[in-house]
């Protein structure tokens, strides 16, 4: 079996956030809608870090003709964006990235989801920023209006387990625990 050198798929412990996965998303600055997910990734995942880590270089070597351009050289890849960003240093104050790092993927297409049984998932509200899963991911480079580096695409997602959600917003079963029953005579 072909093995893709620019292809990974994360650890059992990766966190999901900002997970537009069942329906497209406007990107920044008037870009198309697309899927997408910020995965973070805890920095004692060596094996995902590493293997995310080969994967961005194959991708740079791979795509060395499109970084060059018209340009007379190949940047080095220090000196482009690259998806592997570290959550301690650019998401400071945010208890979820600390300790990792993070990766945003987007696709054009909807990813394939599916349970740790690996059953298609079709209750939307079991995934959602949160939740703890592997996803299968890829990276290419990239060179658009001056701007190069490497990106990562979205393949497919399975949900491992559940986890505290990320959205900042209150469970209703949270918000009303205080109150057992009729407590204001309400329903007298």
């Amino acid at each position: 079996m072909f093995k893709n050198p620019t292809k990974v798929v994360t650890g059992i412990n990766t966190r999901w956030s900002y997970a537009n996965v069942w329906e497209p998303r406007q990107m920044p600055n008037g870009g198309k809608s697309k899927y997408s997910i910020s995965l973070i990734i805890p920095k004692s995942d060596t094996t995902t870090i590493e293997k995310i880590k080969a994967a961005i270089q194959a991708a740079y070597e791979e795509g060395e003709s499109k970084l060059k351009g018209n340009g007379k050289f190949v940047p080095d890849l220090d000196s482009l964006k690259i998806p592997l960003r570290d959550g301690d240093k650019e998401r400071k104050g945010d208890d979820a990235y600390k300790d990792s790092y993070f990766v945003n993927a987007n696709s054009d297409t909807a990813p394939g989801i599916v349970d740790a049984s690996r059953q298609p998932i079709l209750d939307r509200s079991e995934v959602y920023s949160g939740c703890y899963g592997r996803a299968s991911i890829n990276f290419y480079a990239f060179n658009t209006n001056g701007n190069k580096g490497i990106a990562c695409g979205l393949n497919n997602l399975q949900k491992i387990r559940d986890g505290e959600p990320l959205s900042g917003r209150a469970r209703a079963e949270d918000d009303f625990a205080e109150f057992d029953g009729d407590d204001d005579g309400f329903l007298d």
